[in-house]
């Protein structure tokens, strides 16, 4: 396998994880911004195939029409003249004072009506420009204080919006849907729709749930001290893995977007793994944008930002490459089955047993010897990830 990355892996990037300039809380940018044009014309050099953006990522919020256009204006161009594509874009709801208490569920309607209005602008050009996927990441919406915010209302504005968006797709008949991105905390203190299974529940209170999916972030997840390989797993298991977001992170921390692998190693490979193979037995498998969301370390110059864009992707294919020989090992398949892995794949119950059958079956109550497992019939997972991590590390 080869670890030059191709249009054909769908490596995509943030305009706003490239041209992120240093800027931080405590501290001033540390270089210049970059320029769209070169940010496409380098991506399609090293191998990307896909840009995505927020609205003002482009042009700066606030820009006149005209000044809008001309920065469309040079993308598409850009876009033509390399082959790179825009897979997804979404809306900036956060940067601007006005979202200082969010866009959809600000206690302000006005700011409430004016948010739908922004995304509305951005989804239309997304569907021009051939975008897929639009992400929806409420950074704002939440809050650092219980009495400020009436939450069960504030899900219902957010559904509010989230289905008018979806009424106008439908009636426009666009090839386009909506991923969520859920996020703990950080900016606000609390952010509505948190993790991956608060956002699935409210999806399943929309009008339209089939338009509505999920944009995993690895860092959000783990910054709430969960697996994100396991909300990976529910997310394809609902159907709803509409995105993704790559990146590092390092335990219950800030959000530091680190370089993909530049963090939990084991879970990275374990993600891999699944996103590529669908499960240790097969099964579905993730066919949608391998899309890094990282920021470059503000210790960088610009070298070093196309530097940490070429490791995001060289460690995906490497673990992609480690994740292809794991399961390749008889030894591993061995270990697979003695853990009982595939075994989870037959069903509890056989197929139209009722509750008296499974009463009548002595071997599951009265003959059942749970003593055995007591000092025996050990699964063997700790075997099991010592071949995952030699694996990982390139000892087998």
């Amino acid at each position: 396998m080869t670890n030059k990355p191709t249009p054909n892996d769908k490596f995509s990037f943030g305009l706003w994880t490239i041209g992120y300039n240093g800027i931080d809380t405590f501290g001033k940018p540390t270089r210049e911004a970059l320029d769209v044009v070169h940010v496409v014309e380098k991506l399609a050099e090293i191998g990307a195939y896909g840009l995505s953006f927020h609205d003002d990522d482009l042009f700066a919020f606030g820009s006149t029409d005209a000044e809008r256009q001309t920065q469309i204006d040079r993308l598409t161009k850009a876009l033509a003249d390399t082959g790179l594509i825009v897979p997804m874009v979404t809306t900036n709801l956060f940067t601007a004072p006005v979202f200082k208490d969010g866009g959809f569920t600000s206690n302000d309607r006005n700011v409430r009506r004016f948010a739908i209005r922004k995304v509305l602008r951005q989804l239309e050009l997304g569907v021009e420009l051939g975008a897929k996927t639009f992400v929806m990441w409420g950074g704002r919406e939440g809050a650092e204080y219980d009495s400020a915010k009436n939450v069960r209302v504030a899900l219902e504005r957010y559904r509010e919006a989230v289905n008018f968006l979806g009424d106008y797709v439908l009636s426009q008949g666009w090839d386009i849907r909506f991923a969520i991105e859920p996020k703990p905390n950080e900016p606000r203190g609390d952010i509505l729709l948190p993790t991956v299974g608060h956002a699935l529940a409210f999806i399943g209170s929309l009008e339209h749930p089939e338009l509505v999916g999920l944009n995993p972030e690895v860092g959000h997840e783990q910054m709430a001290g969960l697996n994100f390989a396991a909300g990976i797993a529910q997310a394809l298991y609902h159907d709803k893995l509409f995105h993704i977001d790559l990146n590092g992170q390092r335990g219950i921390k800030y959000d530091q977007d680190l370089v993909f692998a530049h963090g939990d190693l084991h879970n990275a490979f374990a993600l891999v793994d699944l996103l590529e193979n669908g499960g240790p037995n097969g099964g579905p498998a993730y066919e949608g944008p391998r899309h890094f969301d990282y920021k470059p370390s503000r210790t960088e110059d610009e070298s070093g930002v196309w530097d940490s864009a070429k490791a995001n992707m060289r460690n995906y294919l490497l673990l992609k490459e480690r994740a292809a020989s794991f399961r390749a090992d008889p030894e591993v398949q061995n270990a697979l089955a003695a853990a009982k892995v595939f075994e989870l794949e037959q069903p509890t119950l056989s197929q139209g047993e009722t509750v008296e059958s499974l009463k009548a079956d002595r071997s599951a109550w009265e003959d059942f010897n749970t003593d055995a497992y007591f000092n025996g019939k050990g699964f063997g997972f700790v075997r099991l990830q010592q071949l995952a991590t030699e694996h990982l590390l390139g000892a087998s």
